[in-house]
């Protein structure tokens, strides 16, 4: 478990959003794994606060992602409408919601009304054809499955594992010498 975080503060909404935006890009979506939970910190006043708290499970695959919108306009009901529109166009339809904010801030003179609306979410991984695995990545399924049945190379189908992985026999036979010799602390390189 991790906790990850990206705040915030600011005179201007636009500038906070952007720099939330960017927090999420470099900070939060290179980390594996998927959103436990997650506290979002909101609030107006001179400034603008904006605090994002993740706490990331890294033995979970995941996609995961922070969604912030804002929108500024005359009445406060269609400015809200208008940033949960926006929102929920760029939300995944396959997502899981872990957690939302939305607030709004009225300014004293010009009675514009500014709504920010904030969305964390995970989604399923998106898979790959098999075919595309890296070598890392074919070996380390075949290895998960050799795990499952105690290590027994016998129990894979080797050409049919070959097609799957669109490779030769020889390059599964030795992606299991490979994995057993590592788990043996054999391991010697070709």
């Amino acid at each position: 478990m991790e906790l990850v975080n990206v705040q915030c503060e600011s005179a201007s909404i636009e500038d906070c959003v952007k720099k939330i935006e960017s927090g999420v890009r470099d900070v939060i979506l290179p980390r594996p794994g998927r959103v436990v939970s997650s506290k979002i910190e909101l609030s107006f006043g001179a400034f603008m606060n904006l605090s994002i708290t993740l706490l990331l499970d890294g033995r979970s695959p995941s996609d995961k992602g922070v969604i912030v919108g804002y929108h500024h306009g005359r009445g406060r009901e269609g400015t809200v409408q208008a940033v949960l529109d926006r929102v929920n166009r760029l939300l995944p339809g396959d997502s899981e919601v872990v957690d939302f904010e939305v607030g709004t801030y009225t300014t004293p003179v010009t009675r514009r009304v500014y709504a920010v609306a904030v969305v964390v979410y995970n989604s399923p991984p998106a898979r790959k054809p098999l075919k595309e695995y890296t070598l890392e990545e074919r070996r380390g399924l075949i290895a998960t499955v050799l795990d499952m049945f105690d290590n027994n190379p016998r129990v894979l189908n080797i050409s049919e594992l070959a097609r799957t992985f669109n490779v030769s026999r020889d390059s599964i036979y030795y992606d299991i010498e490979q994995i057993l010799g590592k788990k043996n602390g054999l391991s010697r390189r070709r």
